[in-house]
């Protein structure tokens, strides 16, 4: 269930952001960009052969001297140790050998984390080997040699990478049990929640093996049933991470997200929706996955009979990309409705596992159609013939049409309105496919 999570680590100017852009950019398709998705990707699935996995680049880190240059790399090496479970260790053979290198060995040695070195820049392999023999000194195992930038030796080192990504367990495909992510920007209350409701149940707070790589998981039961909690604030404390390096609180958004079934998106009632609210919704949207943005700290606004119907609409307005999140108005401090968040819980899941019988699904199709004619272009009409349902969690629907081309995102959006009126799918996103069938396979 869960995939696997690979950081690039490595000094500046030694190409972590072009193998990052190279394997996001080549390896897979890159979905137009969610309004409120960071632009500066640092996060991207990545398939090889059969396996896929969450690649994350630590680049970017510039610093003026050479002591920033090691506290800033042994941060944001931390990081990446912390959440990854494989890390590529990229090394630069024009450069040579430097210190800072055998001072990130060393740590990612400590780590007991599957480390993959390798040495960068190699464009002719026959010319620059005997350089990267000596990358055999960090003693962190064989040296791979690629060129990111030329596109040589990748495939070796993703056949290393996949070497040490575990095998589905029986016992991990089994388990049934809703897992639940609390995200969302620093201070705006997540461990109080979680506290709170792990308070109310009274339940011994356990952490659950094999996820020590990001967040806390706790195990908590609500009327005889359990859920799984994800806390993504655990870790900050833990590591005392600079505010100034937000930029990696976002790897450990995705990790979180990446293994939930639903995802509470935390907001500030006091300091409303900002920016960086979007970008970590617009994560969990990809994704995907159930959503219910907790507005918290509600106690803290004054109210008159106006105020949650604002409030809501310049939320809605802001995550304009994800209509269908459901809305809470919490307080932590209190515990003001935040035993209803349980029933909201079982709502979204059953949502995001519901499915529609193709029958049921082509009779709501023909009287959409009926109502709202396809598009056409140049005298040719689009024609609708089938739509079924593939997959759940999320929902997602094939749609049969004769010319691709002439779906637009609209009508996509029109026939989405239309099955959300019918069964609601309230707190899910839905996926949609599009396939061509000529007419004369009717």
């Amino acid at each position: 269930m869960n995939k696997p999570v690979v950081a690039i680590v490595g000094r500046p100017n030694v190409g972590k952001s072009t193998l990052f852009n190279v394997l996001a950019g080549e390896m897979i398709s890159i979905v137009k960009d969610t309004p409120g998705v960071t632009r500066d990707r640092i996060y991207a699935d990545v398939s090889w052969l059969d396996r896929e996995f969450t690649l994350i680049d630590t680049g970017g880190i510039e610093p003026e001297s050479r002591d920033i240059i090691l506290s800033q790399m042994r941060e944001q090496a931390q990081i990446a140790i912390d959440t990854a479970d494989v890390i590529i260790f990229i090394t630069d053979v024009r450069q040579g050998l430097q210190d800072a290198d055998s001072k990130v060995a060393d740590m990612l040695r400590r780590s007991g984390k599957p480390v993959i070195l390798t040495v960068n820049k190699v464009d002719n392999f026959d010319k620059f080997m005997p350089d990267v023999y000596e990358f055999y000194n960090l003693g962190i195992g064989d040296p791979v040699p690629i060129s990111a930038s030329s596109r040589l030796g990748l495939g070796d080192m993703l056949d290393a990478v996949c070497a040490h990504f575990p095998e589905k367990t029986e016992e991990e495909e089994e388990d049934e049990r809703p897992r639940i992510a609390i995200v969302g920007k620093p201070n705006v209350g997540k461990s109080s929640i979680i506290n709170k409701l792990v308070g109310e149940n009274r339940v011994i707070v356990s952490d659950i093996a094999g996820t020590t790589r990001d967040a806390i998981d706790t195990d908590v039961v609500h009327d005889g049933k359990e859920y799984i909690f994800i806390d993504t604030a655990g870790l900050r404390r833990k590591n005392k991470i600079k505010e100034e390096l937000e930029r990696y609180s976002i790897i450990r958004t995705v990790t979180a997200v990446e293994r939930a079934d639903v995802v509470l998106m935390v907001i500030d009632a006091v300091e409303g929706v900002t920016e960086q609210d979007a970008k970590i919704a617009g994560i969990a949207h990809e994704r995907g996955k159930g959503i219910i943005i907790v507005v918290n700290k509600w106690d803290a606004i004054e109210k008159n009979d106006k105020t949650m119907r604002e409030y809501e609409s310049k939320v809605r307005q802001i995550l304009s990309f994800m209509p269908y999140a459901e809305i809470m108005y919490v307080s932590a401090k209190t515990g003001q409705r935040l035993h209803k968040l349980y029933d909201m819980i079982d709502m979204v899941i059953a949502n995001q596992t519901l499915r529609v019988a193709t029958g049921v699904l082509n009779e709501i199709m023909t009287e959409a159609v009926a109502m709202q004619q396809p598009p056409s272009d140049k005298g040719k009409r689009l024609k609708l013939y089938y739509i079924t349902q593939v997959a759940v969690k999320p929902p997602t629907f094939v749609i049969f049409v004769n010319d691709k081309e002439l779906m637009h995102f609209s009508y996509t959006r029109y026939l989405e309105n239309k099955i959300r009126e019918a069964f609601g799918f309230r707190g899910t996103s839905l996926k949609f496919f599009i396939r061509e069938r000529k007419e004369k396979e009717q």
